[in-house]
């Protein structure tokens, strides 16, 4: 694994009263949010799927190179979906990642590399944990609120 620099990681989200949430990475990266069921475009949803997805890819491909089979790989495709739960359309009550992987790789070997490459994906990893939320109000600048994830 290559040495180097840490990438920043994080994004802010700025909403106004009207419209939706401008996204701004920590590396600059911009992101249009589209709600609307026939609006082209990434959800709040969509772009947790996508992480995850994104991420699974390259953990296979880490994973394969580990186990110095990387030029045995041609193409790693992750489709993730999610279904929302029946009674609280809130929650998920299921997340589904199917890995297709095309290469000349044996199926003992491309179980070992995807049990591997779970073990890597960060944002299969940060599913397992919730968030720490803080609420600021800027009138007084001071901390309104703060959820605890042991309090849920």
């Amino acid at each position: 694994m290559a040495v180097g620099k840490d990438r920043p990681i994080g994004a802010v989200a700025t909403l106004g009263a009207r419209g939706y949430p401008h996204i701004r990475s920590r590396t600059g990266g911009e992101i249009r949010i589209a709600t609307g069921a026939e609006e082209a475009g990434f959800n709040p949803l969509d772009l947790l799927l996508a992480a995850l997805a994104s991420c699974l890819s390259m953990s296979v491909r880490i994973a394969a190179r580990e186990h110095g089979q990387n030029s045995y790989l041609t193409e790693v495709t992750v489709d993730v979906t999610a279904e929302k739960d029946a009674a609280d359309k809130s929650r998920l009550s299921a997340i589904y990642a199917d890995i297709v992987v095309t290469g000349e790789l044996s199926a003992d070997m491309l179980d070992h590399i995807v049990q591997r490459a779970d073990d890597l994906c960060t944002v299969s990893n940060a599913l397992a944990i919730h968030p720490i939320i803080t609420v600021r109000n800027e009138c007084f600048r001071e901390v309104e609120a703060s959820i605890d994830p042991d309090d849920r």
